[in-house]
């Protein structure tokens, strides 16, 4: 597969063409960003750790019914994927209250929810990324009602998924953000990643912070954490 001229250079990530035009190459960097890009550093391996976490992960939920945009990897830092067009939609789902979730509603983190949540915001760096719920999106033109039930239905059973195979690495997914893509027959899948970029972790039984919070927090030991999960989920994947 010959790499070509870069498409894009997001915050964590390159992405550049190929000699397919279905097809990309997404190349993760260990630039790290935290507050809409108002915290700037470096976290040393953490490409090749993303890289590798969100490749072992999509294809765990390929294999549940999941469809995502993951082809093959080429490289400590580079995979393939399929050409999508990002939808404009920030999906999270939270299993505990955390981090901006504790701060807008006066939770303590940690609070454990009855049932899964689902919050939504808007891929729009100038607006700095506003909530949203379903009505606004379909309103914005985002997605269509029928996608948007489509993008819950999964983002509740990736959810169900990572949650339980954390649980076997003694990690509490406390939460997540996922973003879909369309591809050009419209159909929707799971795109970008899924790794401690995106993901709150925690020990579960220290509670101790496994993820790019120590980063946004300046709690330390940035490396050793993403290391660390990673390290906990080969050996359970």
């Amino acid at each position: 597969m010959e790499k070509r001229a870069e498409l894009y250079e997001g915050k964590a990530k390159k992405v550049f063409l190929t000699d397919d035009p279905e097809l990309l190459i997404v190349e993760y960097k260990d630039d790290a960003t935290a507050f809409n890009g108002l915290k700037k550093g470096v976290i040393a391996g953490k490409g090749v750790i993303n890289n590798k976490m969100s490749n072992l992960l999509m294809q765990m939920l390929e294999n549940v019914g999941i469809p995502t945009h993951f082809v093959r990897e080429l490289s400590d830092r580079e995979t393939l994927v399929k050409r999508v067009d990002i939808v404009p939609l920030e999906v999270i789902i939270r299993n505990y209250a955390a981090g901006s979730f504790s701060k807008n509603y006066g939770v303590e983190e940690g609070v454990a929810f009855d049932s899964p949540t689902i919050e939504f915001s808007y891929k729009n760096d100038p607006l700095g990324d506003p909530l949203l719920n379903e009505h606004h999106a379909i309103a914005l033109k985002l997605v269509t009602p029928a996608e948007i039930e489509t993008v819950k239905r999964y983002a509740f059973e990736i959810n169900k998924q990572l949650k339980a195979l954390w649980a076997e690495c003694g990690v509490t997914l406390v939460d997540f953000k996922v973003e879909f893509g369309k591809q050009a027959n419209g159909a929707i899948i799971l795109a970008d990643e899924i790794s401690p970029d995106t993901c709150r972790l925690w020990d579960s039984k220290t509670g101790e912070k496994l993820d790019k919070d120590r980063f946004r927090r300046d709690l330390g030991g940035v490396e050793d954490a993403y290391a660390e999960v990673m390290k906990r989920l080969l050996e359970k994947i």
